[in-house]
């Protein structure tokens, strides 16, 4: 029976991931697209964005751009460190998102 218990277990826990994940997706996109929070849409081009702006890149294909999560974390986080002459928001550094919503933020762009 502790078997039973064990694998009805795992089974939920993994259901729950990909709703998890699905969540954290569309946490990223509102913040993306808040105009007073992420703000993301006031310089990149972004599928399903209303009114962008075009002093950053496109934000497309960006799985296959940065296919190490870590580096996209660092350039939302700080792109100042990589980029010192960069227009964008240091959004973590300066504490506009904290690390949880620059994750989900992440989450998000790695679906573009």
């Amino acid at each position: 029976m502790p078997a039973c218990a064990l694998a009805l277990l795992f089974g939920t826990l993994a259901s729950s991931l990909p709703a998890a994940a699905q969540s954290a997706v569309a946490e990223g996109q509102k913040l993306a697209f808040d105009r007073s929070k992420g703000n993301c849409l006031t310089c990149h081009v972004i599928k399903g964005g209303d009114l962008p702006g075009t002093i950053g890149p496109a934000l497309t294909d960006i799985k296959s751009k940065y296919p190490d999560r870590n580096d996209l974390v660092a350039i939302v986080y700080d792109e100042t460190k990589r980029n010192p002459l960069t227009v964008m928001p240091p959004f973590g550094r300066n504490r506009i998102l904290t690390d949880k919503e620059i994750n989900a933020v992440v989450d998000f762009l790695q679906t573009l």
